[in-house]
C-alpha cells in the first residue's frame, strides 16, 4: 500500500472499536487510489488490518461496490431488481451491453465502460435505475441510455 493510502486508513481507525471494522473503508480507500482491489493490495490491507485474507477476501466479494478485478473508466451498475425489471430494465441494460459490445459484467474493448448487475440501488420508485460512477440514474429511458453513451 502506499503511503497515503496507510494515511487515509489510519485517519479512519479512531472511528473503529477495532482494526477488523475498518475493513471495508480501507478497501474502499485502496479501490479510490487503484481502481479496484487486486488479490496483493488485499493481502496487504489484511496483514495491516491483522485479519486473514480470507476474512477480507469475504468482506470484499460481499459489497458490490468493491470491485476484485479492473474495472472501465466508467462504471454502470444497473439495478436488476423486481422494480427495474418490471418497467423495462432488463431491455435497457441489454441495449446497453449491445451498443457496448460487452456481456454484463464485461468491461468494452476500449477500457472506457464497465456494465455490473445490483441487486437493489434503493430507489425502486424511479425504476428502471442505474449508477453511474456512483452517481444514480432514476427513471431510466432509451433516450438516458443513449444520453450515458454519449450518442
Amino acid at each position: 500500500m502506499s503511503a497515503t493510502e496507510i494515511d487515509e486508513i489510519n485517519a479512519e481507525l479512531p472511528h473503529y472499536e477495532d482494526k477488523s471494522a475498518v475493513s471495508i473503508e480501507a478497501l474502499k480507500i485502496v479501490q479510490k487510489h487503484r481502481g479496484w482491489v487486486s488479490d496483493d493490495s488485499l493481502t496487504a490491507i489484511a496483514e495491516y488490518l491483522k485479519i486473514s485474507p480470507a476474512q477480507l477476501e469475504g468482506v470484499a466479494t460481499f459489497y458490490n461496490l468493491i470491485y476484485r478485478r479492473p474495472v472501465g473508466n466508467t462504471v454502470i451498475h444497473v439495478c436488476d431488481s423486481v422494480s427495474c425489471w418490471m418497467l423495462g430494465g432488463d431491455r435497457l441494460r441489454d441495449k446497453l451491453c449491445r451498443h457496448l459490445n460487452v456481456k454484463l459484467g464485461e468491461t468494452s474493448q476500449d477500457g472506457e465502460y464497465t456494465v455490473l448487475p445490483i441487486v437493489c440501488l434503493g430507489a425502486c420508485d424511479r425504476a428502471p435505475v442505474a449508477m453511474v460512477n456512483g452517481e444514480l440514474r432514476p427513471d431510466l429511458t432509451d433516450n438516458i441510455v443513449q444520453e450515458l453513451l454519449g450518442e
